[in-house]
């Protein structure tokens, strides 16, 4: 589930407390300044601070965390501490940041990076983080990111660390994720005119290669959000799909909580439905 850091925490606390209600096993934000457009955006690790100490059983994490603008080590605080208020109950989301102005990209030093720099920062930093959430310390000298010397006792609650969750539709972010995570995150298809069906489709048979490489497997999980994909217009359409990418191999889903302010401004009432299915996630 995905939830929203947009308004006031009085106002955000309900949600985080009746996705946990409802049984959902796990509630993500997003972490960004803005998203297209859309402000007050709130920070997505003070939110999760403040969502560990209210809830109980739920799962908590990113979807995703940008190194647009976090750099390792200050973030790697952050997720020991919330890891810790939570009593093990954090993931960590890792993606290669955004690439609209208007969410995070270039945010910080005002430019556009290639393609291949993307990828290249992106894999850095998940090299960094997981040397800083093992730690007891840790020295890393990288192309875009260096840390001394860094005393990160006693390290997560859970061990070795926190899981990661990467999300990467390519040859490069795959192999990241095969090699460290516990579960991989496809959006589908970024391409206008391709069905989020068949890009995932055409993704996981590429995954496999990937995690047999590393001898490994990783959980699958979509994000929906597909505007051709109906999920939340009734249950009936929900159980269409989640059956139909279930047979992909998709193992979890990452449903958007019905905000007016956001494009999923579905009924809260098919939500709830959702979440009384055998399945629902």
């Amino acid at each position: 589930m995905i939830l929203w850091p947009i308004g006031s925490w009085s106002e955000t606390r309900e949600q985080w407390l009746a996705a946990e209600e409802l049984g959902f096993d796990v509630a993500w934000v997003y972490d960004h300044v803005a998203w297209r457009g859309i402000t007050p955006w709130r920070d997505a690790y003070a939110t999760l601070a403040a969502a560990a100490v209210e809830t109980s059983r739920i799962r908590i994490g990113t979807l995703v965390t940008s190194p647009n603008f976090r750099h390792p080590l200050p973030t790697a605080h952050a997720v020991r501490a919330i890891d810790d208020l939570s009593g093990g109950r954090l993931d960590l989301g890792i993606g290669a940041g955004g690439t609209r102005r208007a969410s995070d990209a270039g945010i910080l030093d005002d430019v556009e990076w290639p393609l291949a720099e993307r990828a290249d920062r992106f894999a850095e930093w998940v090299e960094l983080m997981d040397l800083l959430l093992r730690g007891p310390r840790t020295t890393f000298d990288g192309r875009f990111w260096s840390v001394y010397d860094a005393l990160t006792e006693p390290g997560c609650v859970q061990r070795p660390r926190v899981p990661f969750a990467i999300a990467g539709a390519g040859p490069r972010g795959m192999r990241l994720a095969a090699k460290y995570a516990d579960t991989w995150i496809t959006m589908g298809s970024l391409r206008p005119g391709v069905p989020c069906f068949d890009a995932v489709r055409a993704q996981l048979p590429r995954l496999d290669e990937a995690c047999a490489a590393e001898g490994r497997t990783v959980r699958r999980l979509l994000r929906t959000g597909d505007p051709d994909e109906p999920w939340m217009d009734s249950i009936e359409s929900y159980r269409d799909l989640a059956g139909r990418y279930a047979e992909l191999g998709i193992t979890d889903l990452a449903l958007h909580w019905p905000h007016e302010r956001s494009p999923f401004a579905s009924d809260l009432k098919v939500l709830e439905q959702i979440a009384a299915e055998p399945a629902g996630s």
